[in-house]
């Protein structure tokens, strides 16, 4: 193990962030650079190397995480490095975006502060970019096999990324300008710079796979003629439908799902725009929905200069720590403060949008609420709680409710659809559509990044075995693996 005693001798220690006085005037992220370089060592040796490492458990990627917490605790980071990519294909974007389910299930965690297995990661793979351990992997040779995969988001590319290394032609097809799905228009660069998505792709490219943008599977290509064109298809076409909020006065001017807030601010951060068209500056915005989506709009809304920020959340305030109802290692719904949190605005929970007001010309100036509670296992309002609150700007980040389907890509291939709307496979993955497999927030619903790359991962495997007859490519989860709760 690391060191025998650094759970006894070395506390806690987190990524340091900049002020928020300096961070709001600016959209890179938030943390201090390099200021977990000097204590990363030490953190890492706070890893227990307890012998059942129930941080495997809460992450679906299998990470292995004893094994890279030790060699960063002997600072080796090209072994390091290694074993992260063993299992995680891109753990730039899982060490800034996952909420680390694995720090939930750390052993360390039962009594003490869990180790800071993120912040570890981010630093090992930061520092193997800066140190060239980082390099493409071109298969030795090629299948003569083609794979078309749709999406461009964490499932999509760690597909590709896989069979393209198995020694397969793959062309990853995209409907937006520019790779990276959600992870290019939907998480704001104060998260995740746009410079690890790009050095990832020429990584990729160097490596043979080929990227289609601006073509929608579905409107600009027939499916059935995409699939005839290639030996195997993937669909990694997310869950991208957002779920709206039906309510008096959702057609005014202002309201709009965050979906179509934050990629507009970020094509501002590409130099596409000069000014974002939905904008937060001199308003009073308020976000809809308490998930990691609705802080993102927080965010990005003070930097835009709103003039006060409201988050609604519908469901009770959580507690800061684990209730009997949620044991370890489980993960916990605990009360998060996240850097846009920090940055200000105001929280309000158990409360429910009853309508929006607007003015003569048809753009919104408020919303009316009304708190609300669970009766019986049901959702009640609470009568005389009702109030207004001023709003110019209303973004919806209440979740999503399954793929796409105005765009003709389930029709045209044909995909029959699960009980909860999601396209249905079996235990490879494969749809019920011959050589059409299917990974991520399409097949799975919405879910976490580390789940989107693990299923990229498995899929793979399971279109591998399906073009050559055997894979010796990992499948780090099945389609009906869920996770560790309760």
């Amino acid at each position: 193990m690391a060191d025998p005693k650094g759970f006894l001798t070395t506390g806690r220690e987190v990524a340091e962030t900049r002020p928020v006085a300096e961070r709001v005037k600016d959209w890179n992220e938030v943390y201090v650079p390099g200021s977990l370089l000097p204590v990363i060592s030490k953190q890492a040796g706070r890893c227990m190397d307890c012998g059942i490492p129930f941080c495997h458990n809460g992450c679906p990627l299998g990470n292995l995480i004893p094994e890279w917490n030790d060699y960063a605790y002997r600072e080796d980071w090209a072994a390091a490095s290694e074993r992260l990519h063993a299992t995680n294909n891109f753990p730039e974007f899982t060490g800034r975006l996952c909420p680390a389910p694995c720090e939930s299930a750390c052993v360390l965690g039962i009594n003490q502060p869990a180790v800071t297995i993120k912040n570890v990661e981010v630093s090992i793979i930061d520092r193997a970019w800066d140190s060239g351990d980082v390099t493409p992997q071109p298969p030795e040779r090629l299948s003569g096999k083609t794979v078309a995969v749709i999406g461009s988001g964490p499932a999509g590319l760690a597909a590709a990324q896989q069979l393209t290394r198995a020694g397969h032609t793959v062309a990853v097809y995209e409907r937006a300008d520019r790779i990276g799905g959600l992870l290019r228009y939907g998480i704001p660069a104060f998260k995740m710079e746009k410079s690890h998505i790009n050095r990832r792709i020429e990584q990729m490219r160097a490596e043979g796979t080929k990227f289609r943008t601006e073509t929608e599977i579905g409107r600009d290509i027939d499916a059935a003629r995409l699939r005839r064109r290639y030996d195997a298809v993937v669909v990694a076409a997310g869950a991208t439908v957002s779920r709206d909020l039906p309510v008096p006065g959702r057609e005014l001017n202002g309201v709009h799902f965050a979906m179509e807030y934050l990629p507009l601010a970020n094509k501002v951060q590409e130099g596409d725009l000069t000014v974002a068209p939905i904008t937060a500056e001199g308003k009073h915005v308020v976000v809809i929905g308490g998930g990691d989506t609705g802080a993102d709009c927080v965010g990005t809304a003070h930097r835009q200069g709103a003039l006060s920020v409201t988050q609604l959340e519908i469901m009770p305030k959580p507690g800061e720590e684990r209730n009997a109802g949620q044991p370890w290692p489980t993960f916990p719904m605990l009360y998060k403060v996240t850097s846009a949190h920090e940055e200000g605005g105001e929280r309000v929970y158990s409360v429910s949008t009853t309508h929006f007001e607007g003015d003569e010309n048809g753009d919104v100036q408020a919303l009316h609420l009304v708190e609300v509670e669970f009766k019986d296992g049901k959702l009640e309002q609470k009568p005389g709680t009702g109030r207004r609150i001023p709003a110019q700007l209303v973004t919806l980040a209440m979740g999503f409710t399954g793929t796409d389907q105005a765009n003709g890509l389930v029709q045209q291939f044909g995909l029959e659809l699960d009980e909860r709307g999601n396209v249905a496979r079996d235990a490879d993955f494969a749809t019920n559509v011959d050589g059409v497999f299917v990974a991520g927030d399409a097949g799975r619903g919405q879910s976490l990044i580390v789940w989107a790359i693990a299923e990229g991962r498995s899929a793979a495997r399971g279109v591998d075995r399906y073009l050559t007859g055997a894979s010796a490519l990992p499948a780090p989860i099945r389609p009906t693996d869920r996770a560790l709760t309760v």
